[in-house]
């Protein structure tokens, strides 16, 4: 009989609350077990005390007995110094999906774009902002008045 450490799911809807199980691997994830070894609240924050509740003394009994914990229950155990700690290796998660990899992309692209357009506009920008400074000046002044008045004409009704 091949046995496992698992959580079974209680609670309502959105709410779970999960028990620390010994059962046999081919019952249902919330079916028949053979003893009940702990509780876990995930909605109790992470530095809560009752989150994790566990019968270390039977669940080192049950690991003896060969029962193989799932990799939630593992990781709990890891955290309370039962088990050794396992190096887990995800080289997926570094590399970034499709969406993501066109957007660095445009990004790249934008990036190079501009640094050639800027070079000649730094260059133009100071003959230019030096004459109309003084015409653009009262105009910019004037625009956002105009503006002003034109939203909250229609906010006053």
């Amino acid at each position: 009989m091949s046995m496992k450490i698992r959580l079974a799911r209680g609670g309502s809807k959105k709410r779970p609350h999960y028990s620390i199980v010994a059962s046999d691997s081919r019952m249902p994830r919330d079916g028949r077990f053979l003893e009940k070894l702990g509780t876990y609240d995930p909605m109790l924050a992470k530095d809560n005390e009752n989150r994790i509740k566990m019968d270390l003394d039977r669940i080192k009994d049950w690991l003896s007995k060969g029962a193989q914990p799932t990799d939630r229950v593992a990781r709990f155990l890891e955290a309370a110094g039962v088990l050794p700690k396992t190096v887990r290796s995800n080289p997926k998660s570094a590399v970034p999906g499709k969406a993501m990899a066109e957007r660095a992309k445009k990004k790249a692209a934008a990036a190079e774009a501009p640094v050639e357009v800027k070079a000649p506009a730094v260059a133009a920008a100071p003959e230019v902002v030096e004459a109309p400074a003084v015409v653009e000046a009262p105009a910019v002044v004037e625009a956002p008045a105009a503006e002003a008045s034109a939203t909250e004409a229609p906010a006053a009704e």
